[in-house]
């Protein structure tokens, strides 16, 4: 939850295996409206992700069944087991970035390698989100990735480690289990 609001979440996901964006964990930014399930969720990738039908500038998404193919079925796991599908299956001919979908036609090799890319440096466990503030300053990024592997949000993590003061010698004081606690109790 963000804000402590039931209406305001943020979803991850790993990258689908044997794609170029296997490597990464992937942030949504998900806002429940009040007509839900009837109108569809509000989406849209925190983390950049370079694909024909997601903006690399402010992480739009366009996925029929966010859309007008959305009915009361869809839960929330199936809309981003949805997005999950989609990182495979790009529709490079309803495009949300046209810039990637030409690159995407073009030269499929290049774009494949330049998706791993943008994986690596802004998908993968601990690379930079647009979400993280200077809190983390001094936090390492491998125990950021361990807490958000567990399923916790980026920004919950950082904020949590900052409040104990997780850096140098105390991240050996403080178990792992406080910390999960910590975030858990928020």
């Amino acid at each position: 939850m963000v804000d402590e609001s039931p209406f305001h979440l943020i979803g991850t996901f790993p990258g689908p295996e044997s794609s170029p964006f296997e490597k990464g964990l992937f942030q949504v930014d998900i806002l429940v409206p009040e007509g839900y399930p009837f109108q569809p969720l509000k989406m849209r990738f925190i983390s950049k992700v370079y694909h024909p039908n997601v903006s690399s500038q402010s992480g739009a998404i366009c996925l029929d069944i966010l859309k007008d193919q959305w009915t009361p079925i869809y839960t929330l796991k199936s809309t981003l087991l949805s997005l999950r599908s989609l990182l495979c299956s790009p529709e490079p001919n309803d495009p949300q970035d046209a810039e990637v979908a030409k690159h995407f036609l073009n030269d499929q090799a290049s774009y494949e390698q330049t998706a791993r890319e943008w994986t690596e440096k802004y998908a993968a466990p601990g690379a930079s989100q647009e979400t993280t503030s200077d809190k983390a300053h001094g936090l390492r990024d491998e125990d950021i990735a361990r807490f958000i592997g567990m399923g916790f949000a980026r920004e919950k993590v950082v904020d949590v480690l900052d409040r104990l003061d997780y850096r140098g010698e105390r991240t050996q004081e403080i178990t792992d289990d406080a910390v999960t606690g910590a975030l858990l109790s928020e």
